[in-house]
């Protein structure tokens, strides 16, 4: 029976990130994943570091976030790339929405400003004519998320973390965790396993949000920013069955990566030929010249959602030694690292960086 400081059930980049944090603490650490680590919703995520800030605390653990994320600047397997995020009004009400969030974000410590529409056509030419302007923040990036995932992790076992690859969590008790054959692992739990939260904690209420993900042929310098509308949020928070969002991004191989949809209700993996088709035509509004390029591969996942839309993040006060980090819907690749963070300051009783509170489990069960 092996003993932990912590057991981390789930090596997508949310627990590899957990677990790498913990390892350098100078914990003990074992990791639990049953399938490819980064496979599941970090496979399907788009890779966008971006301060959201419909929220604040949403903005307060991607700003967090983001600055951890420099350590990736220059490593090369991440694909890091500050192409800038540029978000694009299509309507004069969206535009007058700008001067508010460039004053939220700058209150975070993130560069942001108003642009008009000839200088938005200068940034991204292929625009469709008739758009107001937008807004730019210019040193928002992009990563390739399944290697990071695997390099986090990689960097974990390296300082002598240890991994029970292919193995499921079946079950919580009193001392720890049961794995599908039968073997114990005794230590504090973190539960970091998105979707599937509810299987080892039925009483954190989660739902699952069907995406869609295209990716072209490699069309260099034809989009230089992450473009996004700025009503993206609306369709991100909204409570409908279904939404899309115009959110278009270059990749550092030239490839372009078109998102993106969103679908609860949806257990089913398969590609939907309507709902790929109303996402393209939401791009294909915004930049008629995606229409002519050739796809690569399309496919989806399943984002994990709380019903308030705030992740789960911190002890489980119903459960001694239970820990999560789960619930981050379209932000876990921008907030994983600030996650990470937050959770192991809470674990080892220092006073963290960000009020954690917003982000409570408890706050689920009240």
């Amino acid at each position: 029976m092996a003993s932990y400081d912590l057991i981390v059930l789930g090596a997508g980049i949310v627990g590899a990130a957990c677990a790498e944090r913990a390892v350098r603490e100078g914990l003990r650490v074992a990791v639990v994943e049953p399938g490819p680590v980064g496979g599941g919703a970090t496979a399907a995520a788009m890779g966008h570091l971006v301060a959201m800030d419909d929220d604040p605390a949403e903005l307060a653990l991607s700003r967090l976030s983001l600055r951890l994320w420099e350590r990736f600047a220059d490593l090369p397997l991440a694909e890091f790339s500050r192409c800038g995020t540029l978000w694009v009004a299509r309507e004069p009400r969206e535009l007058d929405g700008v001067a508010a969030k460039v004053e939220r974000l700058a209150a975070a410590g993130v560069a942001a400003r108003r642009i008009e529409a000839p200088e938005l056509y200068e940034l991204e030419p292929h625009l469709t004519p008739g758009l107001c302007g937008g807004m730019l923040v210019a040193q928002e990036a992009v990563v390739y998320p399944p290697r990071v995932a695997q390099y986090l992790l990689r960097q974990a076992r390296e300082l002598r973390a240890h991994c029970y690859l292919g193995r499921r969590a079946v079950a919580l008790n009193a001392r720890g965790a049961r794995l599908d054959d039968g073997s114990d692992l005794v230590g504090p739990v973190l539960v970091a396993t998105g979707c599937a939260l509810p299987e080892l904690l039925p009483q954190l209420p989660m739902r699952s949000r069907k995406g869609h993900l295209v990716i072209t042929e490699r069309y260099p310098e034809r989009i230089r920013h992450q473009l996004l509308e700025l009503g993206y949020a609306d369709s991100a928070h909204g409570d409908a069955d279904s939404s899309v969002a115009f959110n278009v991004q270059p990749r550092p191989t030239g490839q372009i990566l078109i998102g993106s949809s969103r679908e609860f209700g949806q257990d089913d993996a398969a590609v939907s030929a309507p709902m790929l088709r109303r996402m393209l035509e939401r791009a294909f509004a915004f930049v008629p010249m995606l229409r002519d390029l050739q796809a690569l591969r399309v496919w989806t996942g399943f984002r994990p959602c709380t019903p308030d839309g705030r992740p789960y993040i911190g002890a489980l006060d119903t459960r001694p030694h239970t820990w999560v980090a789960a619930g981050h819907e379209g932000l876990g690749v921008t907030t994983a690292l600030g996650t990470a963070q937050l959770l192991i300051e809470q674990l080892l009783g220092r006073t963290p960086a960000i009020d954690p509170a917003p982000y409570a489990p408890s706050r689920a069960l009240r």
